[in-house]
């Protein structure tokens, strides 16, 4: 073949990808979320999770170790909750939108929505509602000023589950071609409104 008909080397992936190519962190921990929150802990195997996600149900253990702290794992908000709420308080709104359309074009997957999957359920998922409750809308009461905290924390907290829920629902949508700063300059000022107060 000639010279002028190689074709264009690949792109490169980002480290991130990289890293998850010679590992399958990323798909187990993806592969995870969809079974522990869609079907009772019980019924839920790391033979499982690893046939999902495509590795063996050793790399499982040795990324995540048992059921339970692979469960914990999935019941995490904590990182989310640091990552969405780290600007100042004039700017949050904006900066809660931004992050959250860019982590989900990235990891593939929301870092919130996951906690729908556990309303009305009583087994082991009410444990995703307890911590998104204890790290995320508790972590925004903490940083509201202003009267009605809490209502004002937990309608921030369901506008980022309805906008992650909007994006899932309408995956091929307009939504899907704005960049997430356009979103942003759509959705952010209503936040704002309940922010500042």
């Amino acid at each position: 073949m000639s010279g002028s008909e190689a074709t264009a080397p690949a792109p490169s992936p980002s480290p991130a990808a990289a890293a998850d190519q010679g590992t399958g962190r990323d798909a187990i921990l993806r592969a995870a979320r969809r079974a522990f929150t869609q079907r009772p802990y019980a019924e839920v195997t790391i033979r499982g999770i690893a046939a999902d996600a495509g590795v063996s149900p050793s790399l499982v253990v040795k990324h995540f170790g048992r059921k339970e702290e692979l469960f914990n794992t999935v019941a995490d908000f904590g990182p989310a909750a640091e990552e969405l709420f780290d600007a100042p308080l004039d700017m949050l709104g904006r900066h809660m939108v931004v992050t959250l359309v860019r982590r989900r074009r990235e990891l593939k997957s929301d870092p919130l929505l996951r906690v729908v999957f556990s309303l009305g359920n009583q087994d082991e998922r009410s444990l995703l509602r307890d911590r998104f409750h204890e790290q995320v809308t508790e972590a925004l009461i903490a940083r509201l000023p202003g009267s009605e905290r809490t209502l004002r924390a937990e309608l921030i907290a369901g506008h980022l589950l309805g906008l992650g829920a909007t994006l899932s629902l309408h995956r091929e949508g307009a939504g899907s071609l704005a960049t997430p700063e356009h979103l942003a300059d759509l959705y952010a000022p209503a936040l704002q409104t309940l922010i500042t107060g």
